[in-house]
């Protein structure tokens, strides 16, 4: 590929869809039959789908953008988002061109170790019982490892084991936690064979029952970090700065504005996971639970002024996503995403994810501070009214420019608009 290649492209939403495409389809090298793969309706088919899910009665397709501008750790990156909502991609593409006023983001993430956890229970003894456990570390990593030779060989596998005595309303219980190295696998399936295996073994050295051996969803182990430094003049001067910080005080201080507020990060990752067919439900209940890992929910992200007054933006978050294995390597759009974004590990996605969020964040936070997010929001809101209420090719901008300008984006009034000018249109094919 080119290493002249960017993602700051300008008026890329103004674009026609095949336009689009065929950037997409130079950036990323794409061949014809994956751009005619993205054209199709639904590219799972019925059978394949059969195989992923139970119960299966059709396809749910959903819409597929790409956010642009994205400039991370020196790369320029087009990401693949999956989401219904309007107004998201513009957002995250417009946070990247904002944090490219002083050479974009930087992302870093830690090793993709999960953690799996064994409970023991009816110990009599469960402080001795944890000693008893941690002694046997070297043979219970050695069992757990032997559950996956190939994960092992590219230098993978369980790692270490720690152990925690906690009091519950059963009585206290034994809990062995096992940190096991990913890869470029999200792992659930490997800590959870993993966990199963050595649950015998716990049983003969505690003399106590196991009973759930599995994965855990809140992955400190496995964080991804993005930082960005943002020119005050790119967000609308320092007032615009100022405003975000008092938008990011109100959050840090009230869980009820940071619920919103790192819901607003998820909408950018959780579009990324969803485009690659990550585990979206392992990544939300992993950041929620890490925002309240103090005892008090907190924003995901921190925003702060540098010397010069310009905006310095940070995030961390658990973030287990995978490039191999699961529906990731099934789906074949999923697989034209990750082609698409060109992550070559899943430590890599994970920061291309983590700098998705901190840029979704960065947009919305200027919204609120400076012009409200209702603006962009609403006029595509608008648009899906129109839809709705039936409007089809121009009608539909038609119909939603004059909701915006009335302040009333309601189906009454989009049925009413759309019988107006369907009669004016069919009093002027009369005339002429």
């Amino acid at each position: 590929m080119s290493s002249t290649r960017t993602s700051a492209i300008s008026g890329f939403y103004k674009m026609s869809i095949e336009e689009r495409l065929k950037l997409v389809k130079e950036f990323a090298g794409l061949t014809d039959e994956e751009v005619n793969m993205l054209r199709a309706p639904s590219s799972l088919s019925l059978d394949l789908a059969d195989r992923m899910i139970e119960n299966v009665i059709g396809i749910f397709p959903m819409p597929m953008g790409v956010a642009v501008n994205f400039l991370i750790n020196g790369r320029d990156y087009m990401v693949p988002m999956v989401i219904e909502e309007p107004s998201v991609v513009a957002a995250a593409s417009y946070g990247a061109k904002m944090t490219r006023s002083k050479g974009g983001i930087f992302a870093s993430s830690t090793e993709p170790i999960m953690i799996g956890q064994i409970q023991t229970v009816r110990v009599k003894d469960p402080h001795r019982a944890r000693m008893a456990i941690l002694e046997s570390k070297e043979e219970i990593l050695k069992k757990a490892n032997e559950q996956d030779p190939l994960l092992v060989s590219l230098g993978g596998g369980a790692k270490d084991l720690r152990v925690k005595v906690i009091e519950t309303i059963r009585g206290p219980m034994v809990i062995t936690e096992l940190l096991v190295d990913c890869r470029d696998a999200m792992g659930a399936n490997a800590v959870n064979t993993m966990c199963e295996a050595v649950a015998p073994l716990i049983e003969r050295i505690t003399g106590g029952k196991v009973f759930l051996r599995i994965v855990s969803n809140l992955a400190t182990e496995r964080l991804a970090r993005a930082w960005t430094v943002v020119d005050k003049n790119a967000v609308g001067g320092e007032e615009v700065v100022d405003g975000i910080l008092e938008a990011y005080a109100f959050a840090a201080a009230d869980p009820y504005r940071a619920a919103t507020h790192n819901k607003g990060i998820l909408n950018g990752v959780i579009a990324v996971a969803l485009a690659t067919c990550n585990d979206h439900r392992a990544i939300e209940a992993g950041a929620h639970a890490y925002a309240a890992r103090t005892g008090r929910y907190l924003p995901l992200s921190v925003w702060e002024k540098n010397e010069d007054g310009d905006l310095v933006g940070s995030i961390e978050m658990p973030m287990a996503v995978g490039i191999i294995g699961g529906a990731t390597k099934v789906h074949p759009i999923a697989k034209i995403a990750l082609k698409i974004l060109g992550v070559k590990s899943a430590r890599e996605l994970a920061e291309v994810m983590a700098a998705v969020g901190l840029a979704q964040n960065l947009a919305a936070l200027r919204a609120l501070a400076h012009e409200g997010i209702q603006r962009g929001h609403m006029s595509l809101h608008a648009r899906n009214i129109a839809i709705m209420a039936g409007a089809t090719g121009e009608l539909i901008d038609i119909i939603a420019e004059r909701m915006v300008e009335e302040r009333k984006i309601r189906m009454d009034r989009a049925k009413e608009l759309l019988e107006e000018y369907q009669r004016k249109w069919g009093e002027h094919l009369r005339l002429h």
